[in-house]
C-alpha cells in the first residue's frame, strides 16, 4: 500500500490523473481554438453612404457594431491630369457616425469607402 502511494504521488498530474485506458479530454485552449474556428464570424463593418456633387464627393459612415472600423475614402477623378485621392484612415467606434470627404478639381469619376479592423 505505501508503495502504491508513493508511485501515486510521484507521477506527473496529468499521468495520475487519468485510468490506463480512459481517453484524455483536450485541454482548455485546443478546445477554445476548435470553438473559435467553428464559430460563425462576427458582423463587422459600417454602413456608408456616398455622395458625389461636381468636384465633390462626402461619405457618411455609421458603425452599428462593438469593433471598431477604420474607413478611408478612396476618389478617383475624371480628368487625366486630376489627382486621384486616398483620405486617411478614420476610427468609427462603436455606435459612431463620421464623415469623410474628399474632392478633385474637375469632376468625380468613382468614390468609394475600405474597411479595416
Amino acid at each position: 500500500m505505501l508503495a502504491a502511494l508513493t508511485l501515486l504521488i510521484a507521477l506527473p498530474y496529468g499521468a495520475a490523473s487519468h485510468a490506463a485506458g480512459e481517453a484524455k479530454p483536450p485541454h482548455a485552449r485546443v478546445e477554445a481554438a476548435e470553438r473559435a474556428e467553428t464559430a460563425e464570424p462576427r458582423p463587422f463593418g459600417s454602413e456608408c453612404r456616398t455622395s458625389v456633387e461636381g468636384s465633390d464627393a462626402v461619405a457618411y459612415c455609421h458603425n452599428p457594431f462593438p469593433e471598431t472600423d477604420r474607413v478611408r475614402l478612396h476618389v478617383e477623378c475624371d480628368q487625366w491630369w486630376d489627382i486621384d485621392s486616398d483620405g486617411v484612415s478614420v476610427e468609427a467606434g462603436p455606435a459612431q457616425t463620421v464623415r469623410l470627404t474628399g474632392r478633385c478639381w474637375k469632376g468625380v469619376r468613382s468614390a468609394w469607402v475600405s474597411h479595416q479592423k
